[in-house]
């Protein structure tokens, strides 16, 4: 059946509308309470060992797939992934060596919730960062958008979805520990409130100022994140990035507000080619008359 002229500029405002609607709730403030009595995490790079307990953890409670050698005799992945929600790698220089923890840093304020036009990224009030699959449509703005590179698409897939660490919020939900808290046999890492960790890692730095940079990462990085770090190696040799204190959305709402009027552009563009188009056919049915 053809598509009038009407029914398409009907169609196209619909879209527009909801894409409107979508993008008001993702951009919403996210009322969580205070920062300090969000969840957190407290990562001690100096207490790490390598074991990659709090690897094989992870996979084992969020069900993902072994990313084996090329021989296929053990698991070795190189980066993050959509199998790979954390990963311990080793970090030399000289003799100078340390040992680092990768995963979602479950920020504050998060950047990839909101670049998010229809809310399928969602920060809990108990502060972890989650994941809707029913509401996602691939668009990957949140990949993007995060500055840590944590999101992660499944390419290989037919129905791909993002993937990243959720801080084990269902385990949460039961009143136990992330996966891989629970499973770390050496003390690098704990969990309480963001502000219990705070206050340790500042009494770790206080008592041992020869072991640790004087330096949290996490505690002001992008507005702060619930993911927090000590080391002994400046953090940007880990290869973690220099962000300013100043919460990451309030770059990325810009550029989200100006979708909409992108999409009204395309939209009018879209519906006045179509009329000329239909016009043009006319017309020349009316000379082959």
């Amino acid at each position: 059946m053809a598509l009038s002229r009407r029914d398409f500029l009907k169609l196209a405002g619909a879209s527009v509308g909801g894409f409107l609607l979508t993008s008001g709730r993702s951009l919403a403030s996210n009322t969580t309470g205070l920062p300090e009595n969000e969840v957190s995490m407290l990562y001690d790079a100096t207490k790490c060992v390598g074991c990659r307990a709090c690897q094989n953890a992870c996979r084992e409670w969020n069900h993902t797939s072994p990313e084996v050698d090329p021989a296929g005799l053990y698991d070795a992945p190189q980066d993050l992934s959509s199998d790979t929600w954390t990963l311990i790698q080793l970090y030399q220089e000289g003799p100078v060596w340390s040992f680092v923890k990768h995963q979602c840093m479950h920020c504050l304020d998060p950047a990839c919730v909101s670049a998010c036009p229809v809310a399928a990224l969602q920060k809990t009030p108990e502060g972890p960062v989650v994941y809707d699959t029913s509401r996602c449509f691939g668009c990957r703005y949140c990949m993007m958008a995060c500055p840590f590179g944590v999101p992660k698409y499944q390419w290989e897939r037919n129905t791909p979805l993002i993937r990243k660490c959720t801080f084990c919020a269902d385990r949460l939900a039961q009143g136990i520990g992330p996966a891989c808290v629970e499973a770390c046999p050496t003390g690098a890492l704990t969990w309480g409130t963001r502000g219990e960790m705070l206050a340790e890692a500042k009494s770790r730095i206080r008592e041992h100022p020869d072991r640790y940079v004087d330096h949290i990462y996490g505690e002001h990085e992008g507005g702060g994140t619930l993911a927090l770090y000590l080391s002994r190696v400046p953090f940007e040799k880990l290869g973690f990035p220099n962000l300013e204190p100043r919460p990451l959305p309030d770059r990325t709402r810009g550029a989200m507000l100006a979708v909409p009027a992108i999409i009204v552009g395309m939209g009018s563009l879209m519906s006045g080619t179509y009329w000329l188009r239909t016009r043009h056919e006319k017309d020349g049915e009316e000379e082959q008359r």
